[in-house]
């Protein structure tokens, strides 16, 4: 399993849009990946799951992938928070 730890720096936090461009970034990949926030773990590839973590500016989760492609997967799924400017 391949994890990073991230902090969210936009003011909204976790919010629809990016969330849906990370859940559709996510959904690439055969490998299981989570969002941790807080002892909570939602499902990267769920838009439901992600927006119910309600992860606020500030936060600080944790980002994992397990299975064949986890390195790709954690790679992509950083890039594209940073595009977002989430991280």
């Amino acid at each position: 399993m391949k994890t990073i730890s991230v902090k969210i720096i936009d003011p909204i936090g976790l919010h629809a849009r990016p969330a849906s461009k990370l859940t559709n970034e996510a959904s690439k990949f055969k490998s299981e990946i989570t969002i941790n926030l807080d002892g909570k773990t939602a499902n990267a590839k769920s838009l439901i799951n992600l927006m119910a973590l309600g992860v606020k500016s500030n936060n600080k989760i944790e980002i994992g992938a397990r299975g064949l492609d986890e390195i790709e997967a954690i790679a992509a799924i950083e890039k594209v928070m940073k595009e977002n400017k989430l991280i």
